[in-house]
């Protein structure tokens, strides 16, 4: 008798990688979600930046995201590392651009997995990776009347 280890759908998926974008529309959850559904995943781990209203004890009253050209090119490679260092059977990115308020998504990341520790373990991998070397930054003006430039994701 074969293990449960020698199913397929405790591997990764061929072709993991659903969705990946960067867009000056509002993001939604709900398109995230279904792209990462899949019938051998046991556990869905989502992630979902939002804007708040303060950053460094400081309130915000405006922000925008930009990005370099390559940003959606650089989003695709570090998806593709996460999903090759672990068993995922589905991933979306998306990350939002231009103005956004307080409360807007900023950035929703999902991935399944046979297993609910993979899910998460690839989730935050995922997420950190993306913030780390994706080149997006973060424009915030705080109520004071000063600004600044950040790397962020």
């Amino acid at each position: 008798m074969a293990s449960s280890n020698d199913h397929p759908g405790e591997r990764g998926s061929s072709d993991p990688l659903k969705l990946i974008a960067v867009r000056d529309t509002a993001l939604s959850l709900d398109e995230v979600f279904r792209a990462v559904g899949d019938d051998a995943a046991g556990g869905t781990a989502l992630f979902v930046g939002t804007v708040r209203d303060h950053d460094g004890g400081a309130d915000v009253d405006a922000l925008a995201y930009s990005c370099h050209p390559t940003a959606e090119a650089e989003m695709r490679r570090i998806a593709e590392k996460v999903a090759a260092d672990h068993p995922v059977r589905a991933l979306a990115a998306v990350h939002r651009v231009g103005e956004l308020k307080v409360g807007d998504l900023a950035v929703v990341v999902a991935v399944s997995c046979p297993h609910r520790g993979e899910a998460f373990e690839a989730c935050r991998k995922l997420i950190d990776d993306l913030k780390r070397e994706v080149p997006i930054w973060k424009h915030q003006t705080f109520s004071d009347g000063t600004e600044e430039w950040v790397g962020a994701c």
